[in-house]
């Protein structure tokens, strides 16, 4: 196990030739903001965390004056160059020179030094203060290490001379000539520590180079690379030799898990981060779907599934998923419609459909819309325009329409001709009450309900052996609207591994881990998968399923409000009554001297008040009298029905108000 050190002093000392190495953080949590900069993710170093360092990139540069103290950047990529600043201490032997020389073998000139004292090697003497340049390492026969080095004359003459690295002394570093980049600098361990100078300031401060490094690392928990400055003020300690087996954990989502190949399956997960937010799934399985729970995966597959739909009780209404494989037996249901619009939807579906009314339709032939009868079955024969109402220019509106053959059963004494039918048209906007009339008792399978045309109305009269309970059972309906495909995964609870339920995977925003557990059956014998075929949703699923993937057809606009013929259009008082108030004035004082007494010999409560002057109701009058009722005129009333018809005359007998009879008698009494 490592020292204790800065992750800063770690990073900056590390051969990168070691990688990778596994640090633990062991002092403080830190956060950092330009981490989001670097790397566009959140950062999080905290205590006891393993970090496994797999890269490094030199970002900057941090360059601090040892005079002063300041401290500056400069970019990796600074064009300028610095000189070495020689040490003061010796080197006790040429081998601790070449140990700790800055350069490379085969680099001339970058380390040059001089010997304290003469040096004698067999006949030759070299004297003291000679100028040595260290131009490479070699290795006699014999084994031994030898340095050769270039003897530097003032006169700018050279000769080599090969000096064993054993060889002891008092050697002293030369400041030389060469300058570095910060790339040579950054890129030498031993570079990276030394004292430098700008080329251009022989004279300036002394600075000392200090790396910032992105360092590329895996954590635990995270299934990305996550990247860091190597300037962040935490503690770290070399662990590699103690966690070379480790295993990083690596997350996968839902999708990540869907793409994995077929060999991977069947294995054991954890799940990491469960969907406690999800408000899609309504069912038992979801229910277990929290952190540190175990699951057996089984393997991933693509299923056709059909989105079904309760109508609306007492519980409200519920949503269902249904596998195609579920094994329940069906019985078609008559679908029920409150508009003609309703029925031409269901009729794009069900080509040929035939409906029965089930509640009286009055006729209002100013909108297109004819009478209907309980019992008057309707047959679907298609879509079309037809004219409506003019608009103020004369021209005829067009009106979509639903063509439909209507068939009428008369009574059985009529045996020649048993029904009675003929074509009609519909707006599409008549609203109504219709159900579909069917001709079958027969018990589907779901895949032959698919397989025809959706949505159809069913209800389930045989449940699905293969489910332990099968909550389709009992609904009192059950609409199937539409199928969609969906990836699943297989899955299964360590505790039940045969009874098996489907994950989808585009709904499940939750995170797992493979691990290395053993399955829960024994290796030579493979379980019977019994399989979930059936998923209760909540409404959210509902809502946002059609959100994404339907495309809501608006009904058809209601034509525009039709004019009121002359006969409702209230009259006009004469220009005459309008243009004499004089007149007007003698009228109204005749009028309030009016009383029934005058007509037929008893007095008469007075007429209403003019509507501008009272916010009172008008008073009742007393029962007419069969001579009142015969002279009134009749009500120019709308009839919306033949029955309306045939009592227009006795609901104008029946009227307890006799406004009308007091006009008739005024007009005749002041003639």
């Amino acid at each position: 196990m490592g020292d204790l050190q800065s992750l800063r002093v770690f990073i900056n000392c590390l051969d990168q030739q070691s990688l990778p190495r596994v640090l633990q953080i062991c002092s403080g949590v830190y956060f950092q903001g330009s981490i989001y900069e670097l790397s566009g993710s959140e950062v999080c170093l905290s205590t006891g965390d393993l970090v496994k360092v797999i890269g490094l990139q030199l970002l900057s540069v941090s360059c601090e004056e040892i005079d002063t103290g300041a401290s500056f950047e400069l970019p990796a990529g600074y064009p300028g160059h610095f000189r070495l600043v020689s040490e003061d201490l010796p080197y006790n032997s040429l081998e601790e020179i070449v140990s700790l020389c800055p350069v490379g073998a085969d680099s001339c000139g970058s380390f040059t030094f001089i010997s304290q004292n003469e040096l004698t090697l067999d006949n030759f003497t070299l004297p003291a203060g000679k100028q040595l340049a260290l131009l490479s390492v070699e290795v006699a026969k014999n084994g031994e290490r030898l340095a050769r080095c270039q003897v530097v004359e003032q006169n700018m003459a050279s000769a080599e001379i090969l000096l064993p690295l054993s060889l002891r002394g008092e050697f002293y570093e030369r400041q030389g000539d060469r300058g570095f980049s910060l790339q040579e600098i950054m890129s030498s361990s031993r570079l990276s520590c030394r004292r430098f100078r700008n080329t251009d300031e022989n004279s300036g401060s002394l600075l000392v180079f200090s790396p910032v490094y992105e360092i590329s690392a895996i954590m635990q928990m995270r299934k990305n690379i996550v990247k860091f400055p190597s300037s962040l003020e935490v503690d770290v300690q070399d662990v590699t030799e103690q966690f070379q087996d480790f295993v990083f954990i690596t997350p996968l989502s839902m999708t990540e898990v869907a793409i994995k190949p077929a060999e991977s399956f069947p294995t054991m997960a954890e799940i990491i981060d469960g969907p406690e937010a999800n408000q899609f799934f309504n069912c038992n399985w979801f229910q277990g779907m929290q952190r540190s729970r175990h699951l057996v995966l089984h393997s991933c597959r693509t299923t056709t599934m059909i989105l079904a739909s309760t109508p609306k009780g007492r519980k409200g209404k519920q949503y269902f998923i249904i596998s195609e494989n579920y094994g329940g037996r069906m019985r078609r249901r008559a679908r029920e419609f409150e508009s003609v619009y309703e029925i031409y939807l269901a009729s794009t579906q069900t080509p040929g459909l035939k409906v029965s009314v089930t509640r009286h339709c009055e006729a209002v032939e100013e909108e297109g819309m004819p009478a209907l009868s309980v019992g008057e079955q309707l047959e679907v024969l298609g879509k079309a325009v037809m004219d409506g109402l003019k608009d103020s220019s004369g021209a005829a509106q067009k009106i979509e329409s639903l063509l439909c053959k209507k068939t009428v059963e008369v009574d059985d004494e009529d045996e020649e001709d048993e029904e009675d039918s003929k074509e009609i048209s519909l707006p599409l906007f008549m609203a109504g009450h219709f159900v579909e009339k069917l001709s079958d008792n027969k018990k589907y399978k779901l895949a032959d309900l698919v397989s025809s045309s959706l949505p159809v109305d069913v209800k389930v009269v045989t449940r699905d052996k293969e489910l332990e309970k099968d909550p389709l059972m009992g609904l009192p309906a059950l609409q199937l609207e539409e199928t969609f495909t969906e990836t699943t995964v297989l899955s299964s609870l360590p505790n039940k591994p045969h009874w098996c339920f489907e994950l989808p995977v585009h709904w499940l925003q939750m995170s797992l881990c493979f691990t290395s557990d053993p399955l829960p059956w024994s290796s030579n014998e493979t379980p019977e998968l019994h399989i979930e075929t059936v998923t209760e949703v909540t409404e959210k699923f509902y809502y946002e399923y059609h959100k994404l993937t339907s495309k809501i057809e608006e009904p058809p606009p209601r034509p525009p409000k039709r004019k009121p013929s002359s006969s409702e259009v209230p009259k006009k008082p004469p220009k005459s009554e309008s243009k004499s108030p004089n007149l007007r004035s003698a009228v109204t004082k005749q009028l309030d001297n009016l009383s029934l007494g005058h007509i037929k010999g008893r007095r008469a409560p007075a007429p209403p008040p003019h509507e501008e002057t009272s916010n009172h109701p008008s008073p009742q009058l007393p029962k007419k009298g069969s001579s009142i009722a015969e002279s009134a005129t009749p009500h120019n009333m709308y009839v919306r029905s033949p029955k309306a018809a045939h009592t227009s005359a006795q609901k104008l007998s029946d009227s307890d108000h006799d406004y009308e009879s007091i006009q008739e008698s005024f007009e005749n009494f002041i003639s």
